[in-house]
């Protein structure tokens, strides 16, 4: 199975990008770097965690450091799409080992606001202080000499912000590859609607734009893939071709009502509303998660 693949950038002011496919919770993690200064920025790393066993690791994360080192790079940026439901982001770790700021949506807080009541958790903190920087929609900044900007995405989730680097826009769960469809809208805080609007205003890109999804999940049991462009979504993709506003918002409650929920989703949140912090240990030195009972409504059984 490939995991692995880089895609070069294409002229002054464009990133080469590094995309690591994790098959265990089948997200893309990214290395985005500046060929001209060799200063990069991670995007959506994975830490690893078995719900099983409860293990958790840093093979994934380990990966990413192993590539970067590799590679020459330095990192100037540890970025979060959003807060995750379907694996731990490994921000705070990656932060710990490479000195780099994080940042998220500022949006966030709302995120914070929303889980801090379901896991009836009075002390979280929920004005967004666990990430050194939260972004807000048109938000500009550097990695090395590329022109960064921000896009805010709202629709998977409250907090859902599109990275727009050079030529590339890192998508997060908007749209997946144009043989696959879009993200889903029912996680508390999601919208139909609002997602229609962020993918129409990511598909208002250059057509040429490279797309980089934050998941894939390999229909027909192809290879993984997770780079497409503007024009390719447009031509292609299922939930879009032919449909109007309404078609899409009907299309996508029907398909979401018949998905279960993410597996990991009340694990993943309570780490990743903490910007990738495991909670503290108790009194015997162990870390333990807390699972609300019948919190999530509407969901389809497995």
């Amino acid at each position: 199975m490939k995991t692995f693949a880089l895609s070069r950038h294409k002229g002054e002011g464009t990133p080469d990008v590094a995309g690591f496919f994790d098959p265990r919770t089948f997200s893309i993690q990214y290395v985005v770097s500046d060929p001209a200064t060799q200063q990069c920025a991670i995007i959506d790393p994975v830490l690893d965690f078995d719900e099983k066993s409860g293990a958790t690791a840093t093979f994934s994360a380990d990966k990413l450091l192993a590539y970067i080192e590799q590679e020459g790079l330095s990192v100037a940026w540890i970025l979060d799409t959003h807060p995750h439901a379907d694996h731990f982001s490994a921000a705070h770790y990656l932060q710990g080992k490479t000195g780099a700021p994080t940042a998220i949506g500022q949006h966030v807080t709302k995120v914070q606001a929303l889980w801090k009541d379901i896991y009836h958790w009075p002390e979280m903190p929920a004005d967004g202080r666990q990430w050194d920087t939260l972004f807000a929609e048109g938000d500009t900044f550097k990695i090395g000499k590329l022109d960064a900007r921000v896009l805010y995405s709202p629709g998977h989730t409250l907090a859902s912000i599109t990275y727009v680097i050079g030529d590339a826009a890192f998508v997060h769960d908007t749209l997946f590859q144009p043989d696959f469809g879009t993200a889903r809208a029912d996680f508390p805080g999601g919208s139909a609607k609002a997602l229609w609007d962020s993918i129409q205003q990511i598909l208002s890109l250059p057509d040429q734009t490279r797309l980089f999804t934050g998941h894939d999940y390999m229909p027909d049991d192809r290879e993984p893939e997770w780079q497409s462009s503007v024009a390719e979504q447009r031509a292609h993709n299922p939930h879009l071709v032919g449909k109007s506003q309404d078609d899409y918002i009907a299309l996508r409650h029907k398909r979401d009502s018949e998905l279960p929920m993410p597996k990991l989703i009340l694990h993943a949140l309570q780490v990743n509303t903490q910007g990738g912090r495991l909670p503290a240990p108790e009194a015997n030195g162990k870390r333990y998660l807390k699972i609300p009972l019948d919190a999530l409504e509407g969901a389809a059984w497995e």
